[in-house]
């Protein structure tokens, strides 16, 4: 017992390891900046200074709410289609949707740009045709668009994942007990891939409210999130450290706070109700 015991955590030390590297000593050093001031002192006024980017916090939580509910919309119903085609057909549409994935996620929002430009793809298109052009580019749309691109495989995946595994007994016995397809769809399919769909929440809501880089590429810097006053921060110097860090340190409780009402759906199994 005691041989078993410690095999386990010889082997769990390599990942301890890198736990504590990578995961709990940079946490550490976010939380003492934040808390100290230049001179190394304890002080609460980074905290209580932040104030001043009440409006990026603001603007970050709108833009990540909306496009995980735009995300969510497109998600769940292609995530439904592929369960109902065939295994060769699934695989194939799995691989389409990784594949942008693999790509550099500053080649994919640079893409966009090509293509959202006042001279851009878009734009070209309507000249040819004669129509007017319109204004893309360094908008909040734009912006939204960038993150709905590049999350939206974090909301299908899941939501495929757990719906793939709905035994297809249960619809059979729904019909047979006189459900039509919405009624299926919301007493039978909804409440079992609850699960896949609080996954694919977390999983998009967490990066957008923090993303900074497709602000900065698409949005034209025309909207300040709180990404990208952390990141500016950061950048402008050591003496602004302690800003930077007390931004990160709220970010982070908001994150888990979040993380929290997303897990406490999750614990719920989602009763059938037919």
């Amino acid at each position: 017992m005691n041989k078993k015991t410690f095999g386990s955590r010889l082997v769990s030390a390599p990942y301890l390891v890198w736990a504590a590297i990578f995961v709990i000593v940079p946490l550490v050093i976010m939380i003492y900046f934040a808390l100290t001031n230049d001179a190394g002192n304890f002080t609460l006024s980074n905290i209580s200074g932040i104030g001043k980017y009440k409006k990026a916090f603001l603007y970050s939580i709108v833009y990540a709410i909306i496009s995980t509910v735009i995300t969510l919309i497109l998600a769940y119903p292609m995530a439904y289609f592929m369960t109902k085609i065939k295994i060769s057909a699934q695989r194939m549409i799995l691989l389409i949707v990784m594949v942008p994935m693999w790509m550099n996620f500053l080649i994919r929002t640079y893409s966009w740009i090509t293509i959202l430009a006042n001279k851009g793809i878009i734009n070209s298109f309507l000249e040819k045709l004669g129509l007017p052009t319109v204004h893309l580019i360094n908008t909040p749309g734009a912006v939204i668009l960038g993150m709905v691109y590049d999350f939206i495989p974090y909301m299908i995946l899941p939501i495929y994942s757990v719906m793939s595994k709905i035994d297809n007994s249960l619809l059979e016995a729904a019909s047979d007990l006189g459900s039509n397809g919405f009624s299926k769809l919301k007493s039978v399919i909804l409440p079992l891939s609850l699960p896949g769909v609080v996954s694919g929440i977390t999983m998009v809501f967490v990066p957008s409210v923090s993303t900074f880089y497709i602000s900065q590429k698409l949005g034209g810097n025309k909207t300040l999130l709180i990404g990208d006053a952390i990141e500016y921060l950061f950048n402008a110097g050591p003496e602004y450290y302690n800003v930077a860090s007390s931004l990160s340190l709220v970010l982070m409780i908001l994150i888990l706070l979040c993380l929290a009402v997303m897990n406490k759906f999750s614990n719920d199994e989602g009763d059938i109700i037919v």
